[in-house]
């Protein structure tokens, strides 16, 4: 079992920057591929970032190369997404969410990931 916990949302003006964190339980937190995904109002969830257990390979989504950043450190069970340059299109519910995999594949599909974040709230004015 693993928990999930975001922070770091808020409101911010376009082009400005915000920090997601995401705090994971368990002891095997470096077992996962972690991911973020984002629903924005009458949208379906998509995929925005998504790391490996070890870091060694990233997938972003189009909308957000060169300006989001995945990372994690698995010492503190923790992944961040370094969000800047937003847009008011970035404007969403984030998700954070693990999939159990030690390999160095990492999955966009939302079905992929076993456990999710209850999200947090990220609104970029205009």
């Amino acid at each position: 079992q693993v928990q999930l916990v975001e922070s770091g949302g808020g409101l911010v003006q376009a082009g400005g920057s915000l920090r997601l964190s995401c705090a994971a339980s368990g002891r095997t937190f470096s077992s996962y591929v972690m991911g973020w995904f984002r629903q924005a109002p009458g949208k379906e969830r998509e995929f925005v970032a998504a790391i490996s257990w070890s870091g060694g390979n990233i997938d972003y989504a189009d909308s957000v190369k060169g300006r989001f950043t995945i990372s994690r450190d698995n010492a503190k069970n923790t992944v961040a997404l370094q969000m800047n340059s937003l847009k008011p299109e970035d404007t969403a519910v984030y998700y954070c969410a693990a999939d159990y995999d030690q390999s160095w594949v990492v999955t966009t599909l939302m079905g992929d990931y076993d456990y999710w974040g209850q999200g947090t709230q990220v609104t970029v004015s205009s």
